[in-house]
């Protein structure tokens, strides 16, 4: 039988790769990696939990991956939660140049000695594949490949990796379509599958609907990947807001009609899940698990200890006051870089939420205020990264948001400043922890507002 292009270039198949030769590999590798969840953490065991050969020189793995957590009370760190991650890995006898940065290792030992394996999704040769499972739905072992009956994939898109600092990896297939692949996988349905698709039955056009997704059977049912359409010629709302400000121009406008296209997905969410009004239980539940998190990230990051008292004060005031807005399904990790604009129409992306929390959480029906939150602490974070720092054009821009969300919603969520200010100052928690993790030269950012919530100055204030 004549040799494939994929044998060809890859030479001999990974099937027989022997999983202690990956298991050394990964275990210096994975924790290297933008998207690994236990940032500083040594890897304590790895296991490989579903193997399958897509094409001879092409493997997709799901792994487990165990670690210690932060120190417990005592000092001493503790098992953390195993995590898994899904990879897709190529075999070759040499890694050309092109493909340096994808270099993970060379097999010492077995059947693939001496042969080099690497992360396929920076081959477009190899992340040509899954657009090709996606144009032909089926099974190939644990995988489920499937797709929107309606939408038309083309055959040879060639695939680009969009180069972005992300959580996931984003793949382009000729500026028409992106396939985001989870690469931190939790069992049952992502979100950023199930609610575009939700909204696209709603007839929602603030939302790309997915086109195809593939998912797993093995070790559990999870959501791996999710192809949309590619907006190519948007902006996101980051880029424009850091133009505007380096330009010395005003973002209001702009502001207004991000409000307002938050507001018309929050109504078509309202429509397309279930709704509930919070009980006092539930409010009181909800401030306990903001202060856990509070505490766990101050147990990590020594800044935020002396602020501590004062930020609790927010979510206690949860569990007093009332509301009478209901929860529903929320976008869940909302700021100007989930937001894109193709000439004067605002599309909102990214549904997974913020993939460091449970899925379940991720999943459950929340505040629309939380969103709100989110873009607020959002137009800080803009006005903070150019300097002399504008907290007047921060400002006007949070007002602006809010307007525009009020006239799209039909409420302001100003009307709920204790619900604001929680979840304002849980999203600073989150980022405290975050920039503390990954990117330490912006932690200064949050901490300013964290100053600014634990003296409880107005809410509204950046």
């Amino acid at each position: 039988m004549p040799k494939t292009a994929l044998q060809r270039e890859y030479g001999r198949t990974p099937a027989a790769l022997p999983s202690t030769s990956l298991v050394e590999l990964l275990r210096g590798w994975l924790p290297r990696q933008r998207w690994f969840a236990g940032k500083g953490r040594r890897v304590t065991g790895l296991t490989i939990l579903s193997s399958t050969e897509l094409s001879p020189g092409c493997l997709h793995l799901l792994v487990r991956a165990e670690h210690l957590g932060p120190p417990a009370h005592g000092g001493t760190a503790v098992p953390a939660p195993a995590d898994w991650y899904q990879l897709l890995l190529g075999v070759r006898e040499m890694l050309p140049s092109r493909l340096a940065p994808a270099f993970i290792g060379r097999v010492s030992v077995g059947p693939l000695n001496e042969m080099v394996v690497y992360d396929a999704l920076h081959d477009p040769t190899a992340a040509g594949l899954l657009l090709e499972r996606l144009r032909s739905p089926g099974s190939v072992g644990p995988l489920r490949f499937e797709r929107d009956a309606r939408v038309t994939l083309p055959a040879g898109l060639t695939a680009r990796l969009l180069d972005v600092e992300q959580s996931n990896t984003s793949l382009v297939y000729g500026d028409s379509f992106i396939l985001k692949v989870f690469r931190r996988v939790q069992p049952g349905i992502n979100p950023d599958l199930e609610v575009p698709w939700a909204l696209a039955r709603q007839e929602c056009s603030r939302v790309p609907a997915p086109a195809a997704w593939f998912r797993t059977s093995q070790p559990q049912e999870a959501t791996l990947g999710v192809l949309q359409p590619f907006l190519r010629d948007a902006e996101d709302g980051w880029t424009l807001a850091l133009r505007s400000l380096t330009a010395g121009e005003e973002f209001g406008d702009q502001a207004h009609a991000l409000g307002r296209a938050t507001a018309e997905v929050h109504l078509a969410l309202a429509s397309a899940f279930p709704v509930e009004v919070p009980s006092r239980a539930e409010r009181r539940r909800l401030a306990v698990a903001m202060s856990e998190r509070l505490d766990a990230t101050a147990r990590s990051v020594a800044e935020l200890q002396r602020y501590a008292s004062g930020l609790r004060g927010a979510f206690d005031a949860v569990a007093r006051v009332g509301t009478s807005r209901p929860s529903q399904r929320i976008h869940g990790d909302l700021h100007l870089g989930q937001l894109l604009c193709t000439g004067q129409q605002w599309s909102l992306i990214d549904f997974e939420g913020e993939p460091a929390r449970p899925l379940a959480e991720r999943r459950r029906a929340q505040s629309p205020v939380r969103d709100v939150a989110g873009m607020l602490r959002s137009f800080d974070y803009a006005a903070r990264s150019r300097r002399p720092w504008r907290p007047e054009w921060a400002q006007r821009c949070r007002d602006a948001f809010c307007a525009g969300y009020a006239a799209g919603a039909h409420w302001d969520p100003r009307e709920e400043p204790e619900l604001l200010r929680a979840y304002e100052t849980d999203r600073a928690v989150y980022e405290v922890l975050y920039e503390a993790r990954h990117r330490p030269d912006w932690l200064p950012v949050p901490m300013a507002a964290v100053r600014r919530l634990a003296e409880n100055r107005e809410t509204s204030k950046p």
